[in-house]
């Protein structure tokens, strides 16, 4: 009695009803999309790197060694000599070890040595290996293998030349050694994508002629003698290592961690993952508070729809009761009609939702590197739906109580 009352009313009234729900659909798709690019970006952050048990470092950080030898953001504190790298790459339970050598720039973007070992190695979202988009890796001394945000903001393509300047921000360059771009890596939203990579051994030839942070005055190594020599480097920034078993990373964490011959950091990329998203997420509580007064707005609106509406329906309240309805029908019928607007507004609002994540997701992904997967609702997503059902037939009871408290001679007054 009390739906089928509540249902033809609100056909009564559909066009106010339907910019009620339409308010409700879309303050619950941005709720629910405002979650589900937190949780996207909290688990496309997490999963930055895969793979990898341990990553060393000088001594220093965890978040600090995570930043510059993963985010390339910072500098370190100091190098590992190539003696102490040989010596933990020959310890029984390193599966693999990838050297990284960073320091040098080009433009904007870092330059990372290292070996065509770390593109097999390297993974992210999931194992997900790193492939190229056209090209090939590194064959020559002098090839370079660049991101996809490298070659769209510079324009590059393969056969380019690429000349690297001495350090960050620098303006001594090593022109004599000019590059050649070799590959484009496929768009991978992680920060490989700003990244240009040459061969350990070349991170070395573009210095032979430096000291000291600058260029020898007078010297110049042609590149046919470069090729000729025994470029081991002395010297390499970081290293990601892979176990044998991950029952054997502990082990290994507290072997590189207590090195007697230079101070030493081993970390557990997940945990100084977790440890960094702590200081970059504070801003998903705000957004999470943001997208929840927009929803809060939406049912207010709607509370104040009903109390609008109550005074053009004083007459058929009064109607209701003049017919023997009891003041509890009438509550029941406001508080049905509010509970079935928001029903309807959560519903529309979860379709919009997944339109909009169907029509967009690889446009998000392309543009802001964040991969939003399109799912059923999690349980904590269905709970939030499920909390603004109740919550709006709980404020729908405002003006209900009121329109109890109407009497019939009330509704019956003709104002003239």
């Amino acid at each position: 009695m009390i739906l089928r009352l509540a249902f033809g009313s609100l056909m009564a009234r559909a066009l106010t009803v339907s910019i009620t729900v339409l308010a409700i659909s879309l303050s619950i798709a941005l709720f629910l999309g405002v979650e589900k690019i937190r949780t996207s970006a909290k688990a496309s952050f997490t999963d930055t790197i895969s793979g990898t048990d341990l990553i060393v470092g000088a001594r220093s950080g965890s978040v600090q060694l995570l930043l510059y030898s993963i985010f390339r953001i910072g500098n370190a504190t100091n190098n590992i000599t190539w003696a102490s790298f040989q010596d933990i790459a020959a310890q029984q339970n390193v599966d693999w070890i990838v050297p990284v050598s960073l320091g040098d720039s080009h433009k904007q973007f870092r330059v990372m040595g290292t070996t065509n070992e770390f593109f097999k190695r390297y993974k992210y979202r999931s194992k997900s290996n790193l492939k190229l988009q056209d090209g090939a890796f590194i064959t020559d001394l002098f090839d370079a293998v660049i991101g996809a945000d490298v070659a769209t903001e510079l324009g590059y393509q393969i056969g380019d030349p690429i000349i690297i300047a001495h350090g960050l921000a620098s303006f001594s360059k090593h022109e004599d050694q000019p590059f050649r771009i070799a590959g484009i890596l496929k768009k991978t939203s992680t920060p490989v994508d700003r990244t240009i990579i040459v061969s350990l051994e070349a991170i070395e030839a573009i210095h032979v002629d430096w000291k000291s942070g600058a260029k020898i005055p007078g010297q110049s190594t042609p590149n046919d003698i470069l090729r000729k020599m025994d470029l081991k480097p002395h010297a390499i920034t970081a290293a990601l290592i892979g176990t044998k078993s991950r029952l054997q990373v502990f082990g290994l964490q507290r072997f590189i961690n207590e090195y007697p011959k230079e101070p030493l950091l081993a970390i557990l990329p997940g945990v100084a993952l977790q440890e960094l998203w702590q200081i970059v997420g504070v801003a998903e509580s705000a957004l999470i508070a943001i997208s929840a007064m927009v929803v809060v707005t939406a049912l207010i609106g709607m509370m104040a729809m009903v109390f609008s509406s109550l005074n053009e329906r004083r007459r058929e309240m009064a109607i209701f009761r003049a017919v023997g309805a009891k003041p509890s029908l009438i509550l029941g019928m406001l508080v049905a009609e509010a509970t079935f607007v928001t029903a309807i507004g959560a519903i529309l609002g979860c379709a919009l939702l997944y339109l909009g994540l169907f029509a967009s997701q690889s446009a998000i992904d392309q543009a802001f590197g964040l991969w939003v997967p399109i799912n059923a609702p999690t349980k904590d997503e269905a709970l939030l739906i499920f909390s603004v059902i109740i919550a709006g037939a709980f404020i729908s009871l405002v003006p209900a109580i009121r329109a109890y408290r109407m009497s019939v001679s009330d509704g019956m007054i003709v104002n003239v």
